[in-house]
């Protein structure tokens, strides 16, 4: 059985390849991601998918991120079975 290796701190892509970084730098760069991608247009930028597992309170609180923060409701949690 292979064994398992856990990231114990955040990687960030250079020059085609992943470097250890700090938090700070690593959410610095999703946090300009997203605003690039959203200012490109949310509403064919973004979609999420909710696990309909999850708790109601869970679900709710993704779909609300999805349209209050980055403007799309392209969400689905799977929930119709």
């Amino acid at each position: 059985m292979a064994k398992l290796v856990r990231l114990t701190t955040p990687m960030v892509r250079q020059g085609g390849e992943l470097r250890p970084a700090g938090w700070d730098e690593a959410l610095d760069r999703a946090a300009a991601a997203f605003a690039d991608a959203r200012s490109q247009g949310p509403t064919t930028s973004f979609g999420m998918f909710s696990c309909s597992k999850a708790t109601n309170e869970v679900n709710f609180m993704a779909q609300k991120f999805v349209r209050s923060v980055l403007g799309s409701n392209n969400i689905d949690s799977c929930n119709r079975t």
